[in-house]
C-alpha cells in the first residue's frame, strides 16, 4: 500500500471529484486521473481509481435503480462495448492528443449549440448506437466518455432523475468493461488495490453527499450546470490536446 501522505492528499481530492461526478454532477470526474497523475505515474493512478469508480458506479446505479431509461440504455450500451473493442484494437495507431482535441471540440459545440438555441439532431436508433460507440471509444482511450454520452442523452429530454439514473448505469457498464484490458495488461497490483480500498470510504461518502444534493437541485439548474461542466471539461480536453501536441517533436 502507498504510504506517502502527499499522494493520499491528492487522491482524496480526486475521489471527491469522482463522487460528485457519479452522484450526478458529470464533468468533475474527468479531472480525477490527471490530478492523481501529478503525484504518481498515470497508469498507476488509473489502476488505483478504476476500482474506486466501479464501487461508486455500483452505489449510484443502486441508488437510481428505478430511474434509468431502458430504451436509451438499449442503444448506447451495445455501442459502448463496440467502442471499447475499437479503442483496444486501434490504440497503438492513434494519437491521444488528437482524440482529446476531437472530444473537446464535440463538447464545446454541444454546449454552445444549447446556449445559442440550435438543436443538434441526435434522435433515432442509429444515433444512439453511434454516440454510445464514440463514448466507449473515447472513454477507454482518454477517460472522456462524458461529452459524447451527454450529447445524445440530453437530446432525449429525460426527467432529471431519469437522466442521472441512465448515466449511472451507462458508466457502470463502461468502467466494468475496462477491467478486461487492465487485467490483460497487468496494471493491477497488491499495492494499487490496497490503496483503492483505503480510499473507498471517502469515495462513497462523496457519492452520498452528491446524490443528496442533486435530488434537491431544480431540474433547470441541474441541466444548466451540466452544460457548464461539459463546456469546462471540453475546454480542458482541448488545452490538454494542444499541450500534448506542443510537447511532441
Amino acid at each position: 500500500m502507498i504510504t506517502d501522505p502527499y499522494v493520499y492528499l491528492i487522491a482524496s481530492v480526486a475521489v471527491t471529484c469522482l463522487g460528485l461526478s457519479k452522484g450526478g454532477f458529470i464533468g468533475f470526474g474527468l479531472i480525477a486521473t490527471p490530478l492523481l497523475a501529478l503525484a504518481i505515474p498515470p497508469l498507476q493512478a488509473a489502476a488505483i481509481l478504476l476500482p474506486v469508480m466501479l464501487a461508486q458506479d455500483m452505489f449510484s446505479a443502486w441508488s437510481f435503480r428505478s430511474d434509468c431509461d431502458r430504451p436509451t440504455l438499449s442503444l448506447v450500451l451495445p455501442g459502448s462495448i463496440l467502442g471499447i473493442v475499437l479503442a483496444w484494437l486501434l490504440a497503438r495507431y492513434l494519437d491521444q492528443a488528437s482524440v482529446r482535441l476531437a472530444v473537446g471540440a464535440i463538447g464545446v459545440a454541444f454546449a454552445a449549440s444549447h446556449w445559442i438555441g440550435f438543436q443538434i439532431k441526435t434522435h433515432g436508433s442509429m444515433s444512439g448506437v453511434f454516440w454510445g460507440t464514440v463514448a466507449g471509444f473515447t472513454g477507454t482511450l482518454v477517460n472522456a466518455g462524458g461529452p459524447p454520452f451527454l450529447l445524445y442523452a440530453t437530446s432525449k429530454k429525460l426527467p432529471k432523475m431519469t437522466f442521472i439514473g441512465t448515466m449511472a448505469v451507462f458508466f457502470l457498464v463502461l468502467n466494468a468493461a475496462k477491467l478486461v484490458p487492465f487485467f490483460a495488461l497487468g496494471q493491477f497490483s497488491n499495492q494499487s488495490l490496497a490503496t483503492s480500498v483505503v480510499l473507498l470510504p471517502l469515495a462513497i461518502l462523496a457519492n452520498l453527499v452528491a446524490i443528496r444534493l442533486v435530488r434537491r437541485i431544480p431540474s433547470s439548474t441541474f441541466y444548466g450546470m451540466s452544460y457548464g461542466l461539459v463546456l469546462a471539461v471540453s475546454t480542458g480536453l482541448i488545452w490538454q490536446g494542444i499541450a500534448q501536441h506542443g510537447g511532441n517533436p
